[in-house]
């Protein structure tokens, strides 16, 4: 989209120009900047941490890592170059990786950020203040990781990729920082473009819709008990006790197979992923992971889902029973 300046008699067109040219770098220039102004690129976010790696094992680094009012993270990702590269698999990866962060580990991290730049500040205080929280709420802490992806450009195919990751519960933006010259200036055209701001509100709703029904549904919490094998399970462990039975019993059964039997149409979604997939994002408290992955015959890894309401769980122990399966609810 063409900029133009308003003259008295006349529409000047801006120069394009780019960061390169400019001699701006990412990390000297709009890293820094951000930093001082997340809302830029991200309205209602706290900056808690600036090239941040904490983990073992891994010397990938975050841009810049924030929080929004709702308490949940910011992965910020910065390119200055016309592509954006492969940002938006490193920022997942990094969300992955930040989504286990706890209050107190925030702080901690926090306050390393606050005495390196040079405040003197109090992080938890500043923390609390910035959520409007009088205390910490572990449980309502970092429900959610967003990413904020900010480039000069984005490719097709990394558009692409972020808008078939938004469907499946990721929360991506993709903001673009357009450089223009005008009267030796440069200036910077700041327009988010996935998701598109009338479509951002819709999805609002729908998340909100979403949440309010998981709301309803934790408090009618359905406490039944099932018998398999001797033990009691409630519904989300007698779905894992019974897949991991079935592959003890039939090892050289396949995912495909596997999925035949168990159809995500019991549930509405998947009731398995690839462990790899599961691995990522909100994906990490939806499915059983680490030592309850299994394999199948096929040495595909796939972790189970956790999410069962007592109708879906009865359509799960149904299809059990067609394969010769004991189950029954256990007063």
């Amino acid at each position: 989209m063409a900029i133009y300046k308003l003259n008295s008699d006349s529409l000047s067109l801006l120069e394009e120009t780019t960061f390169e040219s400019e001699a701006l770098l990412e990390r000297r220039d709009l890293q820094r900047l951000l930093r001082q102004q997340p809302e830029i690129v991200s309205p209602n976010t706290l900056i808690i941490a600036e090239e941040f790696g904490e983990w073992e094992d891994s010397r990938r680094r975050i841009d810049l890592l924030g929080i929004d009012k709702q308490a949940c993270l910011v992965v910020i990702e910065l390119k200055r170059n016309e592509s954006g590269g492969h940002m938006e698999l490193q920022a997942v990866r990094y969300a992955s990786m930040v989504s286990t962060l706890t209050f107190e580990k925030t702080v901690e991290i926090y306050a390393q950020y606050l005495e390196r730049i040079g405040q003197q500040k109090d992080a938890r205080e500043e923390l609390l203040a910035f959520l409007g929280w009088e205390a910490p709420q572990e449980n309502e802490f970092a429900p959610d990781v967003r990413i904020v992806l900010a480039s000069a450009e984005f490719s097709k195919e990394l558009t692409t990729a972020v808008l078939w990751l938004n469907e499946r519960d990721l929360d991506i933006r993709c903001v673009r920082l357009k450089p223009y010259k005008a009267d030796g200036k440069v200036l910077i055209d700041v327009q988010q473009i996935i998701p598109l701001p009338e479509a951002e509100e819709y999805q609002i709703r729908v998340r909100e819709q979403s949440e309010q029904r998981r709301e309803a549904r934790r408090s009618e919490k359905d406490f039944t008990k099932y018998s398999f094998e001797g033990e009691t399970f409630n519904k989300r462990n007698l779905v894992l006790a019974v897949v991991r039975a079935f592959l003890k019993k039939s090892p050289e059964t396949t995912f495909d197979a596997l999925k035949q039997i168990f159809p995500d149409e019991i549930r509405g979604r998947h009731v398995f992923r690839p462990a790899e997939e599961a691995e990522l994002g909100t994906g990490q408290r939806r499915y059983f992971l680490d030592g309850d992955i299994l394999v199948t015959g096929d040495k595909r890894r796939i972790a189970v889902s956790n999410q069962w309401s007592k109708d879906t769980v009865d359509a799960f122990c149904a299809a059990a029973r067609k394969i010769g399966f004991t189950i029954s609810e256990s007063k």
